[in-house]
């Protein structure tokens, strides 16, 4: 019998559970969402992805939904219920925890969410030029169903994609 592979350091500080964000948490979903957009963000892209103001504007309308580590944040995402719509997006993963299955886990938690509310569709949106994207959330299930522009400015032209999954019920 082999022994079960053990997680790397910085995963096996992290939760067990996902739990729904609250007001005290605000600095740290910001200071994590900005940092996980920086480096990719960068290329078309002004300023931080986001501020106080807009993720206490998002956490009236919706969740965020957090995974935590020892010292702070390991991830998060926000979830909306439009109907039977779900929505997903600012999915943000602490950089030292990236490739180890944190995103994919808080997708499938706001997605079971989601269905849980009674939602038969979970829609998302990517920029265009995060050309890595796509693909992932194709590996989800996801298929793009259309596009919406870009409103920010902008250092190159851009869009959103939009992309869309059947949820089971």
């Amino acid at each position: 019998m082999q022994p079960a592979p053990s997680l790397e350091p910085a995963a096996a500080a992290t939760s067990v559970s996902v739990r729904r964000a609250g007001a005290g948490d605000l600095e740290d979903l910001v200071e994590l969402i900005n940092e996980a957009y920086a480096i990719e963000e960068t290329l078309f892209a002004y300023g931080p992805r986001t501020d106080a103001a807009e993720v206490a504007a998002m956490m009236e309308r919706g969740h965020f939904l957090v995974l935590d580590r020892v010292g702070g944040l390991a991830g998060t995402v926000y979830v909306r219920v439009d109907g039977e719509r779900g929505y997903f997006g600012m999915l943000s993963v602490a950089a030292d925890l990236r490739s180890h299955g944190i995103g994919r886990r808080l997708v499938g938690v706001a997605e079971a969410l989601c269905t849980a509310l009674g939602c038969t569709e979970m829609d998302l949106r990517v920029v265009n030029v995060r050309e890595e994207l796509g693909p992932w959330y194709r590996s989800l299930g996801y298929h793009e169903v259309g596009t919406a522009p870009y409103e920010e400015p902008a250092k190159r032209p851009c869009h959103f994609v939009k992309m869309s999954k059947p949820l089971a019920q």
